[in-house]
């Protein structure tokens, strides 16, 4: 992503009647390794759930692809690979046919991936595509080959009820019939449980927000003095909403020199930074209808926190 992209979307967000910040843009190097860091603490529950369910289950899953041809698993936004290789080990010892094919935007991110992938499984196939979701779906859906997508790790938890749809809506336009989805989704349980994953005692997730602005101090030029901003994070388990923030502690005037634009905070005023939504079943079997698609099974982890849910293309 080029540092105009980031520096339009800031001046964008940070000119908002709601200032905001996007959540794509965690991810920088240090944001990464901050996360790392949130994937390892006892309060964050999700990729251990999901973790569980592809390890465990993915004897299950297999079972339920029930693909009579030779097939292709493609991740939309692969990360690491860590839990898939679960499913993929799995599927090789089984000795079914199948190719692994991720897909990013990053060429680096690919690189690495495909790396880490053939040293531990030196004999999957693999076919990496570098490119946005919408297009790399279309090709593959092109050729009679079917297909498997993965979206994991409740990623669609970040979207809003109509980003939702738009994205469902171009998985389901692109697919063919008979194309399965396989999608993660972080479901509604004690709030409890909910608000300690979200804003832990160590403050962990409170560093992982304000590297937001030490990002933009870094890259554009950016005057946030961090003490004078505070995290807040709120669930409300009515909606199924977290919803995070950052918040000016006084009022002040932020410049970022790349742009020559400034910004006025009030004293308490809200960066909102990331939605977080968890589902119930009801939710996502009704979202799956809406979008087109029929739900197969949704394979749970021991606790019941999180599901991958397996739909199809009719």
């Amino acid at each position: 992503m080029s540092d105009n992209t980031f520096a339009e979307d800031i001046h964008q967000g940070l000119s908002a009647p709601l200032k905001q910040i996007s959540s794509k843009y965690f991810y920088d190097d240090i944001g990464s390794v901050i996360f790392q860091d949130i994937m390892k603490m006892p309060e964050y529950y999700p990729t251990a759930c999901e973790f569980e369910i592809l390890s465990l289950q993915g004897e299950k899953i297999i079972d339920k692809l029930s693909f009579a041809e030779p097939f292709n698993i493609v991740e939309l936004g692969a990360g690491d690979g860590i839990k898939t290789r679960q499913l993929l080990k799995q599927l090789m010892e089984k000795g079914i046919d199948f190719s692994y094919v991720p897909v990013d935007i990053s060429g680096k991110a690919i690189d690495e991936l495909k790396t880490n992938m053939l040293s531990h499984l030196p004999s999957l196939k693999i076919k990496p595509l570098i490119g946005n979701y919408f297009s790399m779906i279309g090709e593959l859906s092109s050729s009679s080959t079917p297909n498997l997508f993965l979206f994991l790790g409740g990623n669609i938890g970040n979207y809003e009820a109509e980003e939702v749809r738009a994205l469902l809506t171009g998985f389901h336009r692109n697919m063919k019939a008979g194309d399965k989805l396989l999608t993660g989704f972080d479901l509604q349980k004690n709030p409890a449980t909910i608000r300690l994953a979200y804003d832990d005692p160590q403050g962990i997730t409170r560093d992982f927000n304000l590297n937001l602005l030490n990002r933009i101090n870094r890259e554009l030029g950016g005057n946030f003095n961090l003490n004078q901003f505070e995290f807040y994070s709120f669930y409300n388990p009515l909606n199924g909403e977290v919803r995070s923030y950052l918040v000016s502690l006084k009022a002040q005037r932020v410049s970022i020199s790349q742009s020559g634009k400034s910004y006025q905070f009030s004293q308490n005023e809200l960066i909102w930074t990331e939605l977080s939504k968890k589902y119930t079943l009801k939710d996502i079997e009704r979202t799956a209808v809406e979008n087109g698609f029929e739900v197969m099974e949704h394979f749970l982890d021991c606790k019941h926190y999180f599901t991958d849910s397996l739909w199809i293309k009719p």
